[in-house]
């Protein structure tokens, strides 16, 4: 590998000193760094939702602006490294992807592999525990909420619904968000589907589960805001949902 060129791991969205919510998106962007080209994959594949959670990050930031609150995106593809994956989950790095082998992945070795924890996945977690910190400085018992998008069909199967909560021990809060998505009465809501929440060493389990903060994680379907209006839509969506248990709870 040749010397690694200025790549920025993650942006933060400032907030404002108010709030308690910080917003994560963890599969923010099909970037890489130069020197990795496409990882030996067709760059058509950096278009789908192997390489990034299509609309999440425009979504985030929708979010961050209209609520006042810190974000922390990722700058990598998960398909050079899973931020979202803890560093013992054979899923970290992929070698293939729902169907694409990834060249640049195949013959990975130790070197390479603590090369990219060290470079991405380790400094996108020490800013969200940065951000975290900033919060309980001002004198707030921070709020975590990650944003990420699934796709409307999944092997040939149309997946029903508009949004999914995904948690694991911290039930008080998925609850809410599933009772304000019900609320606005026209969306299918998942309860940990499309996925479960409850995966050891994932972001939300590190900065959320283990210290025993408010969290949960937003899924919404890729199709709803692969365009600005639908991201627009849901930003006004989510806020609603998210903005009366910001005020619950402060440290």
């Amino acid at each position: 590998m040749t010397k690694m060129s200025m790549f920025e791991p993650y942006e933060i969205v400032a907030g404002q000193g108010h709030t308690r919510l910080v917003l994560l998106c963890d599969h923010a962007s099909n970037r890489l760094p130069a020197e990795y080209g496409n990882l030996g994959l067709e760059a058509s594949e950096f278009a789908r939702h192997i390489a990034y959670d299509i609309g999440a990050a425009a979504l985030t930031k929708g979010l961050a602006q209209r609520l006042g609150a810190t974000a922390v995106l990722s700058c990598f593809s998960r398909l050079l490294i899973d931020p979202n994956r803890g560093l013992d989950d054979p899923t970290l790095i992929m070698r293939i992807s729902d169907g694409a082998v990834v060249p640049g992945n195949r013959d990975l070795d130790g070197a390479e592999r603590a090369r990219r924890i060290a470079s991405f996945h380790q400094p996108y977690h020490q800013a969200i525990a940065a951000a975290v910190s900033k919060v309980r400085a001002a004198g707030h018992l921070p709020l975590l909420v990650s944003i990420h998008s699934f796709t409307p069909v999944w092997r040939g199967w149309p997946r029903p619904w508009h949004v999914g909560i995904l948690w694991d021990r911290d039930e008080a809060v998925a609850r809410a968000m599933i009772r304000g998505f019900l609320a606005q009465g026209d969306l299918v809501v998942g309860d940990n589907e499309p996925y479960h929440g409850a995966l050891e060493g994932d972001t939300l389990n590190t900065h959320g589960t283990r210290p025993g903060l408010p969290h949960a994680l937003i899924e919404v379907r890729q199709d709803l805001i692969a365009a600005k209006s639908g991201v627009d839509e849901w930003v006004e969506r989510v806020a609603k949902v998210i903005e009366p248990i910001m005020y619950e709870q402060r440290a």
